[in-house]
C-alpha cells in the first residue's frame, strides 16, 4: 500500500528541493515533478517527491481526518487486536 501526504511548504531551497511541514516534523523533498509552488501551498507527498499541489482547504480537510484517525488508534480501534476476523 502506498500513501501520499499533504504537507505544506515551509521553507524554497536552491534547486528543486524544498522544506516541508510534516505534522510538526520538518522534511527536505524534491519539487521536480511540480511547477510554481510557493511557501505556504500544500502538496502532496509520496518517497520525498511532492507530485501535486492541493488546495489548501483540501489539504486541511484531509489532515484534520488524519488527526481523528490517530486519536481512535489511541483508543485502540486501528490495532490489530481490535479487528474481528
Amino acid at each position: 500500500m502506498c500513501l501520499a501526504l499533504p504537507c505544506k511548504v515551509v521553507e524554497l531551497r536552491s534547486g528543486d528541493l524544498a522544506l516541508i511541514d510534516m505534522a510538526g516534523m520538518v522534511k527536505e523533498i524534491s519539487l521536480a515533478l511540480v511547477d510554481q509552488v510557493a511557501v505556504g501551498d500544500y502538496v502532496i507527498v509520496h518517497v520525498g517527491y511532492a507530485l501535486t499541489r492541493l488546495d489548501p482547504e483540501e489539504a486541511e480537510k484531509t489532515l484534520s481526518l488524519f488527526a481523528a484517525l490517530s486519536e481512535a488508534d489511541s483508543f485502540g480501534c486501528l490495532s490489530s487486536n481490535f479487528i474481528v476476523k
